[in-house]
């Protein structure tokens, strides 16, 4: 049974009091349905598979490992040889990183259940001291995972062109992009689900304002 990310009025009113456009936003796409994965191991392997491809792509890998496994576990991914988790379109570096976790939590080197009593800080720095994670995937863990309220990621692309389509800016810079962390706090987390719908099309009209390469720079990089 799938599980989403608990959130209610108590969030959406004070969003909605901070911040006009994220309230008309809000109004009009309704409660949004943001699945999570409790389990913390499985929830590392999903974050690092995800690293740097498309939404599609990763949903793709993500149900053929479920539909292999069952159940995603430190024993099961250890046991296998890395090339067969090449076989799901697991680059070679990934599979690496994900094995290399699951060898950790099974000889107690990291103890993944620790999170749970951690703040965000905290999470953040002993997930980064495992091969292959960075500040970005450490975010979408607490996010997807251990559902933490105050989570937006300044590495995420699609949250910075929610950010760009919604408010009309060309481009994010970090000292924007705090600007409005600041303004969601401590809702950070619905804000970004809020964002990511908006940067998948959910609100008609909107565009990304990025600006757009010469069609002759596109040539001449061919």
């Amino acid at each position: 049974m799938e599980k989403y990310f608990q959130y209610g009025e108590k969030e959406l009113s004070y969003l909605k009091s901070k911040d006009k456009r994220l309230a008309e936003v809000i109004d009009k796409v309704g409660m949004v349905k943001r699945r999570v994965i409790p389990d913390l191991f499985a929830a590392l392997v999903h974050s690092i598979v995800g690293q740097q491809i498309s939404t599609r792509a990763h949903e793709t890998i993500w149900q053929e490992l479920l539909t292999h496994f069952g159940t995603i576990t430190p024993a099961a991914i250890a046991s296998i040889p890395r090339e067969e988790l090449q076989r799901f379109g697991i680059t070679f570096r990934k599979a690496d990183y994900i094995q290399s976790a699951a060898r950790k939590i099974i000889s107690g080197e990291f103890d993944i259940k620790e999170l749970h009593g951690m703040a965000d800080a905290e999470v953040c720095n002993r997930l980064s001291a495992l091969d292959g994670i960075g500040i970005w995937t450490a975010e979408m863990m607490m996010l997807h995972s251990l559902q933490r309220p105050d989570i937006l990621s300044f590495g995420d692309l699609a949250m910075q062109r929610g950010l760009r389509m919604l408010y009309h800016h060309r481009k994010i810079t970090r000292k924007l992009f705090e600007k409005y962390r600041r303004r969601y706090s401590p809702y950070g987390s619905v804000a970004c689900i809020y964002l990511w719908a908006v940067s998948a099309g959910a609100v008609e009209g909107l565009k990304d304002y990025a600006p757009q390469e010469k069609a002759s720079n596109k040539r001449k990089k061919r």
